[in-house]
C-alpha cells in the first residue's frame, strides 16, 4: 500500500502570528491556495482520506475532499506534536519560547514532558507506530492521502529511515536551531509498504 502523507498549508502560526489554542489555528490565504494546489496535483484517487483533528490539516484536506467526494474520510491522531505545555507558552513569541526550545532539544531526553497537554518525543513516536500499523493494516495496492503535521511527518519518516536509532538517536537529529522545518507547508512524503517493511519516498511540494 501507499500513504502519502502532506504537512498542511501555511498556517497563521507560520506566519507568526501568536496562537491560544494549537488545535484551531487556522491556514492563511496563501495556505488555503497551497491546498487548491494539493487537491489539484492528484493524478488518481485514493482510498481514503485521512486528517488530524486539527483545524490547519482538515482546512488544507477540504479541497482534496471536495473533489474526491465519494473517498471515505477519517480524523485520525495524528495531530502535531506538542512538547512545551500549552498553557504556559500559548500566546508567545517564537523569540520568547526559543531559550526553551534550545534547552529541550539539546537535552534530548525522549522521556521527558513539559506538562499538562504536552507530550514526550516518546510518546509521540509511539502514537506515530500506531498510525503506521493502522497505514499497513489496509489491504495491499490501498492508497491513502494522510493530512497532517510536518513534526509528526518527520517523526514517521523517522521511524522508517534511521530504524538502527533509538529515542534518543531520533530525537537528537530531529531539531536545528536556525534550519528551516524539515517539511515544508504542503509538502508530500510518500511512504510505501510491501513485503512487510516501509520505505520512504521524497515526494517534494506542489
Amino acid at each position: 500500500m501507499r500513504a502519502i502523507c502532506i504537512r498542511h498549508g501555511e498556517s497563521t502560526g507560520n506566519a507568526g502570528v501568536p496562537c491560544h489554542d494549537l488545535a484551531t489555528i487556522e491556514l492563511t490565504e496563501h495556505g488555503h491556495e497551497q491546498a487548491r494546489a494539493v487537491a489539484a496535483s492528484w493524478a488518481e484517487a485514493p482510498a481514503l482520506i485521512v486528517t488530524s483533528p486539527y483545524t490547519r490539516t482538515q482546512q488544507t484536506a477540504a479541497p482534496t475532499i471536495a473533489r474526491f467526494s465519494n473517498v471515505p474520510v477519517e480524523v485520525w491522531p495524528i495531530e502535531e506534536f506538542t512538547y512545551l505545555q500549552p498553557a504556559r507558552w500559548n500566546g508567545t513569541h517564537s523569540a520568547e519560547r526559543m531559550p526553551h526550545l534550545e534547552r529541550y532539544w539539546t537535552e534530548a531526553d525522549p522521556a521527558y514532558c513539559d506538562g499538562e497537554g504536552a507530550e514526550s518525543f516518546s510518546a509521540m513516536l509511539r502514537r506515530c507506530d500506531a498510525a503506521l500499523a493502522r497505514l499497513a493494516a489496509m489491504p495491499a495496492g490501498s492508497l491513502v492521502y494522510v493530512f497532517g503535521h510536518g513534526q509528526f511527518i518527520q517523526a514517521a519518516r523517522a521511524i522508517v529511515a534511521d530504524v538502527h536509532l533509538d529515542d534518543r538517536g531520533k530525537m537528537l537529529g530531529f531539531w536545528r536551531k536556525g534550519e528551516p522545518p524539515a517539511i515544508s507547508n504542503a509538502e508530500r512524503v510518500e511512504f510505501r509498504w510491501a513485503r512487510g517493511r516501509w520505505e520512504c519516498v521524497s515526494a517534494g511540494a506542489v
